[in-house]
């Protein structure tokens, strides 16, 4: 992910589709109470030490069967998407997890997506792990997944999805380079009838930091912006960015006021600027309002020093509960 960045929109689409929200939120007994930090810390131990796991990796490989196992033991049925695209280093076979509360859960729409990236940038210099880029937000969403899964009426609205080839090759993303797996599962989007899109998105990036600063980001960079315009006037049919970006600033309410409940508005809040990550193709490529939870001020990003002593539980679990109670209370029960 890189701040202030340029984004090129490869894809034109139709917009989302909704369906009624149908999920009730008792203040008595919330999922984000359910939460555990120390076990979603656990997952991201586990996936550190499979070492770096760059796209096409015998370790990214493993990262799948790992989270595949511990997917499937909660009741989660997973599916890879598997693909090929063309990178600076040639083609690159990358695969998406795609996972949902049971066998029936695949056989309609779901409401809404969490998601992550799990791969790991490629350094030749040195081993980077990946701790908090890409190992937190994964290991968190493991737990997020164990938690759903005691309310299987909320889980079956959900798509949880691990994405492949967030990062890029080269130094930064570009519209060329990086977002490889959400760009794909965005665009196969279109193969489903509008209603049965998803009607909103949580993308979790970087969210262990031990000085938990989350800025979420809900701009969309104005190059997207003007190209899609451009293609309107060519006659390309598009997503309707006017509704998107609505949702979106409704969402950005929702979230300070579910951090606000927790007590949490020192650690969780909105970002100014706009930010390049896997939510940007879910907005602009397939239309699906998605907000991304983020902590961009993290000095070790992308250096060595990305190590699992640098990912707090206690982070984690601010994170998975602000996440849970924008999910369960807004998201799936609100109305917005």
């Amino acid at each position: 992910m890189k701040r202030l960045a340029p984004f090129v929109a490869l894809f034109f689409l139709l917009p989302a589709g909704c369906s009624d929200p149908a999920h009730s939120f008792s203040e008595a007994d919330p999922l984000d109470a359910k939460v555990s930090g120390e076990k979603a810390l656990g997952h991201v131990a586990a996936l550190v030490g499979f070492g770096p796991r760059p796209a096409g990796s015998e370790a990214l490989e493993q990262s799948r069967q790992y989270l595949e196992k511990e997917l499937s033991a909660l009741g989660w049925v997973a599916r890879r998407q598997a693909f090929t695209a063309k990178t600076p280093r040639g083609r690159i076979e990358f695969t998406n997890l795609t996972t949902r509360f049971g066998e029936a859960a695949w056989e309609g729409p779901v409401e809404g997506l969490l998601a992550s990236h799990y791969d790991t940038k490629l350094y030749e210099q040195f081993e980077f792990v990946g701790a908090n880029d890409g190992g937190s937000s994964t290991g968190l969403l493991v737990e997020l997944a164990r938690v759903l899964a005691e309310r299987p009426e909320a889980a079956r609205r959900i798509e949880l999805v691990f994405f492949d080839g967030e990062e890029a090759f080269g130094t930064n993303i570009t519209s060329n380079d990086g977002l490889y797996g959400s760009k794909h599962y965005a665009g196969q989007w279109l193969l489903k009838a509008e209603r049965d899109r998803p009607r909103w998105g949580v993308l979790l990036d970087m969210v262990g930091d031990v000085d938990l600063n989350i800025r979420a980001a809900v701009r969309i960079p104005g190059q997207s912006i003007r190209e899609l315009a451009e293609a309107k006037e060519k006659g390309a049919p598009l997503v309707d960015m006017t509704k998107v970006e609505a949702s979106l600033q409704s969402f950005s309410r929702h979230l300070l006021e579910a951090a606000g409940e927790l007590g949490l508005r020192d650690q969780v809040g909105v970002s100014p600027d706009y930010i390049i990550d896997d939510h940007i193709p879910l907005n602009v490529v397939s239309g699906i309002p998605t907000i991304n939870l983020i902590d961009f001020d993290f000095p070790a990003w992308h250096t060595p020093g990305d190590t699992l002593d640098k990912v707090s539980a206690d982070s984690l679990a601010i994170t998975g509960r602000v996440t849970l109670r924008l999910v369960e209370k807004y998201l799936l029960a609100g109305d917005w």
